[in-house]
């Protein structure tokens, strides 16, 4: 059964008596162009094992199986995981594992091989997509990359630059450089969604500061920095941190920071200084 037709799809529901969740994002791609290109923009070779986040249908599931050496496809819905394996004994995918989980409760260690270059590739709803990408980068079993589509806007922001950073953007930021591919439209689901999406790659940084400074610290100071972002940085800070004004203009000042700046306009290797120099 051809996957990229709607009619095939609400059929296939219909059959198990199934209905697209909204909670669980489950919006299907349709379009075979935006399926290859997101593929292509994986790059796997025949040795690469792939952890696929919400495999639904399977309509990703089946061409990385093509691609991949192995792919780990871990999906909540009990039912989707049903339907998911009916149709990979069909299609012969015998290089697919199905984990039926909640891909924020598993430790990926128990599902790949210690010291494997794993790569992720996902089709991710909103509210999995900042929990998803922190679990993983902060992993000690770190992919190689993760290949993401995820909302539009929500892209940008991970993306995002001075002056528009924002407490997602230095939270991938401070682990990884992420970039956009490309933008799809939401004509190429369905269940339509009420925005585009983006496909987006995120690429762990070797050797990085993370390493060099107290985490717990660093995002103690960003989430303060943030807590109101149109307001300044003295004022967020002092207030978030409850610590004397002079003494925060002093910190910031000492690393080349003016009060009166905002959170979004400071890049990580700023948020880097103010954790290592940290005393009040």
């Amino acid at each position: 059964m051809g996957l990229f037709s709607k009619r095939n799809i609400k059929n296939l529901l219909e059959k198990h008596k199934i209905q697209p969740s909204k909670g669980l994002g489950q919006n299907f791609l349709i379009d075979k162009e935006v399926v290859k290109k997101f593929i292509e923009s994986a790059e796997l070779k025949p040795n690469d094992v792939v952890l696929e986040i919400g495999p639904g249908l399977g309509v990703l599931t089946q061409e990385l199986a093509k691609k991949a050496g192995r792919v780990i496809a871990v999906e909540k819905d009990p039912n989707m995981v049903k339907v998911l394996k009916e149709l990979l004994d069909c299609w012969n995918a015998r290089n697919v594992r199905v984990v039926k989980d909640d891909i924020l409760k598993i430790n990926p260690k128990y599902y790949i091989i210690p010291n494997t270059k794993y790569k992720i590739v996902a089709n991710l709803p909103f509210y999995l997509t900042a929990p998803v990408i922190r679990k993983f980068l902060e992993s000690n079993y770190q992919p190689r990359e993760m290949i993401l589509m995820v909302q539009k806007e929500v892209g940008q922001r991970i993306c995002a630059k001075p002056p528009d950073m924002s407490l997602l953007a230095v939270s991938v930021q401070i682990y990884a450089k992420p970039e956009i591919i490309s933008y799809i439209s939401k004509n190429s689901f369905w269940p339509k969604p009420k925005v585009d999406s983006a496909i987006i790659r995120i690429a762990p940084l070797i050797n990085t500061d993370r390493k060099l400074i107290n985490a717990d610290l660093f995002f103690k100071i960003v989430r303060a920095g943030f807590s109101q972002p149109r307001k300044q940085l003295l004022n967020n800070l002092s207030k978030t941190l409850k610590f004397n004004k002079e003494k925060t203009k002093s910190w910031l000042l000492k690393n080349k920071i003016q009060p009166i700046q905002r959170a979004e306009t400071l890049k990580i290797c700023d948020w880097i200084n103010l954790t290592k120099s940290f005393t009040l």
